[in-house]
């Protein structure tokens, strides 16, 4: 009877099963967004903290010898304190017997406090030119300095040379230093000494320009009469000596509050104040010296125009100190993107070294279970394939396969083929979980001995796997995809292990039988690596954390008592295993019995897979987080298996995109040479890893000439997807199974086919 054709026009209604992944995939682009947003963000805070230590967009260049045709003389031989007002340029002197004390570099958390403590011992006010980073790492020394009468100037962000500077590097450097001291004291400033500038007569045609320009936007730019060259740490002596001016002039004076040990520096301090104030001087600030010499009828003193630091930031700070008439109050928008930017310097500090002691943690536990597992792979190997090494008497009597199968048309003979070719005994149940491609229709029609077909309604992988179960006729069953094929040994190498009454369950060795392609060949390499070392490791640890899916073998017995296949996580395979664990039963790895899958074909498909088989260890891990306080063996994947199952899979690959972007920084702005350098050995570890696993398995060795490709995309995007099933189960969502498209081109292999 023809079934009647759907009516036009209408479109058919969605099942429950498509509504749900309608659903899945509405919840699944914004938990991707928030994963690639928080890696962005550490990214940023990474690169914040680069900046604020000069190792980004470090210029570490200084003008010597330039020519000085363009600055006027008036300005070579002027006072050290340069002003624009009206766009003339001007200078003013320190009047005679004033000195004003200033210091460079600083705030430094050990010796602008120490300065600070000799000029309140002597009741002296100070002016201090600040490097913009340094204040966004120590705001309340800035803030400190302020309310102890201070004056603050801005000595640029990052310390650079501004003449190699382009204009807008020049302005960026001063609103940064800007923003920061409006969010460390509530002040902008429109006092400017340039890095690495002295006295007037060394201004050249370069660093003219960086003053015209700064002048322009109300700046006032301060140079020096005096150097005490504490930087050299001559000595007290020489220190105090330098920093003298001659009969009886006045002077700015330089002293450096950072950019070293001070030590000599806080002595020389309290020595020059005492030397020039039984001399007969007084000691003010550049403001101070700048109303000084206006009250006694000299140069203007200049100040901020339209545009400037002064109308940018608000009206004078109000506080009737002249000594500190340079401050501006800051309001508004530069006020809070001050205090955000401060916000953020305190995360970058806490977070990046915080992290980096994390990476160098990780990057040792990663090594040190590189070398554990070299170790044990290597016992395992040894061990088990000693010419006397048996498990018992020879298992001989017939199993059950169980081969669940959801729309397998593409892949259902050749699995069925391959097992009908097996050399042991078996019984072949295929459970077809409610298949609309006739699948169930194909496997009868093979007409193939010992094969049952059962049909249900559409429940699930865990559905389908506890209904063959019940419907095995033997106490052994063996556990397979509808997509995988075996060879004609694979069943009976696989159960040779329960001829030891303690083993509930056996992990065969499967591998990936599209590898032609790039995808299939990184997966290749990931399954070789994965089952030959990590599971030879957890075989003799008595913690195998995960029997795959593709090809395990179990007593019946021990599978009803832990309550079947549970649906209670998406990864029934690691479910079951920790389950047994649990029960008392051992679980051990049989590297000859071999199946051969099909890995997915595109990244969309790896992606789904992947992001489900770690949301669903992290589901059992969950599950039986108990196993930690169990006792006895039964406790013992608690105490080993589960440490080492959320160290090395969860822990250290969420860090991984972490050590790839560090290297990527290291690269780009510390240490090219020796980042390339590290990158290359841990690189190196890996292939011999890869290369012993290959080894073992006697798989060929040309497909690890993929392995370096592998580490720029495919272990990348392995790492997201781990974040993203983080994300997931940290926002408590939850995914239903995913059907990956199949081409059934993993044909039936012949006994020892190799790779």
């Amino acid at each position: 009877m023809t079934a009647a054709p759907p009516a036009r026009g209408r479109r058919r209604a969605p099942t429950r099963i498509e509504r749900a992944a309608g659903r899945a995939a509405a919840l699944h682009r914004p938990r991707v967004l928030l994963a690639l947003l928080l890696l962005l963000a550490l990214t940023c805070v990474m690169l914040l903290d680069g900046y604020l230590r000069a190792e980004v967009g470090d210029d570490q260049r200084v003008r010597t010898g330039a020519s000085a045709s363009e600055v006027p003389d008036e300005i070579l031989d002027g006072g050290p304190i340069l002003s624009f007002p009206g766009g003339q340029a001007e200078t003013v002197s320190v009047p005679d017997k004033t000195i004003v004390l200033t210091f460079d570099d600083g705030p430094d958390p050990t010796w602008t406090p120490k300065v600070m403590e000799v000029l309140e011992e002597y009741d002296v006010p100070g002016t201090f030119f600040v490097v913009g980073s340094m204040v966004s790492r120590h705001p309340d020394i800035v803030k400190d300095l302020v309310d102890q009468g201070h004056e603050i100037g801005v000595h640029t962000f990052t310390h650079v040379d501004l003449s190699y500077q382009s204009a807008s590097r020049v302005t960026r450097e001063m609103e940064q230093t800007q923003l920061a001291l409006a969010g460390a004291a509530g002040i902008t400033t429109t006092l400017f000494r340039a890095p690495y500038s002295s006295k007037p007569d060394a201004i050249d045609n370069y660093s003219w320009q960086v003053y015209q320009q700064l002048g322009e936007d109300g700046y006032t730019s301060v140079f020096i009469d005096t150097d005490s060259e504490d930087w050299k740490e001559p000595g007290v002596s020489k220190i105090v000596e330098g920093a003298t001016p001659e009969d009886g002039e006045g002077a700015s004076v330089l002293f450096h509050d950072s950019g070293g040990d001070r030590t000599q520096t806080v002595a020389a301090l309290a020595t020059y104040i005492e030397k020039m104030r039984a001399e007969g001087y007084t000691f003010t600030t550049v403001s101070g010296a700048m109303a000084e010499q206006q009250s006694a009828g000299g140069s203007g003193a200049g100040g901020s125009v339209a545009g400037g630091p002064g109308a940018a930031a608000g009206a004078p700070s109000g506080t009737g100190n002249q000594l500190q008439a340079s401050h501006r109050t800051a309001t508004g928008t530069t006020l809070y993107e001050g205090k955000a930017l401060i916000a953020a310097v305190t995360v970058a500090e806490w977070t990046v070294p915080a992290l980096s002691a994390g990476l160098v943690i990780v990057g040792v536990a990663v090594m040190g279970r590189f070398g554990l597992m070299l170790v044990l792979a290597r016992r395992h190997y040894r061990r088990r394939n000693r010419r006397r090494f048996g498990w018992g008497p020879s298992v001989t009597r017939p199993v059950s396969v169980i081969v669940p199968a959801y729309n397998e048309k593409e892949c259902i003979e050749n699995t069925l083929r391959s097992l009908a070719g097996s050399t042991h005994p078996i019984e072949i149940v295929v459970v077809d979980d409610g298949s609309t491609d006739g699948t169930a229709e194909l496997a009868e029609a093979l007409g193939l001995p010992n094969v049952r077909v059962i049909r249900q309604e559409n429940a699930g992988k865990p559905a389908a796997l506890n209904n063959g179960i019940r419907s095995a006729r033997h106490d052994i069953v063996v556990m397979m995809d509808g997509d995988t094929v075996f060879e004609p040994d694979t069943v009976g190498r696989l159960v040779q292990p329960f001829a030891d009454p303690s083993v509930g369950a056996v992990a065969g060795n499967a591998k990936v039988g599209n590898r032609s392609t790039l995808i299939g060949a990184w997966q290749h390499i990931e399954y070789v690596m994965g089952f030959n070392l990590d599971r030879r490791m957890y075989d003799l640890l008595r913690c195998m954390p995960t029997i795959p899916g593709a090809i395990g073998a179990f007593r019946r017995e021990a599978v009803l008592q832990a309550g079947g296949m549970s649906e209670d996580t998406l990864a029934e395979d690691t479910d079951i295993t920790i389950a047994l664990h649990r029960g008392g039963w051992r679980v051990v790895y049989e590297e000859h019995a071999r199946a051969w899958t099909e890995a997915p074909r595109s990244l969309r498909q790896l992606w789904s897979q992947r992001y489900r088989w770690s949301y669903g260890t992290m589901q059992a891990l969950w599950k039986h987080r108990g196993s930690l306080t169990d006792k006895g063996p039964s406790g013992r994947f608690g105490r080993v298996g589960m440490p080492l199952v959320v160290l090395f899979q969860i822990v250290t690959p969420v860090f991984a995109p972490l050590i790839d972007v560090f290297t990527v920084y290291s690269m780009l702005f510390v240490d090219f040479k020796a980042a390339l350098l590290a990158w290359l050995a841990v690189l190196g570890v890996q292939l011999v890893c890869a290369a012993y696993a290959f080894r073992l398995d006697r798989e060929k060795y040309r497909y690890l000439l993929m392995m370096p490709l592998q580490q720029f995309a495919y272990r990348q995007m392995m790492y997201l997807v781990l974040i993203h099933s983080c994300v997931t189960a940290l926002t408590g969502g939850r995914l239903r199974w995913q059907k990956l498209k199949r081409t059934g081109e993993v044909g039936m292999p012949s006994a020892g086919t190799g790779g």
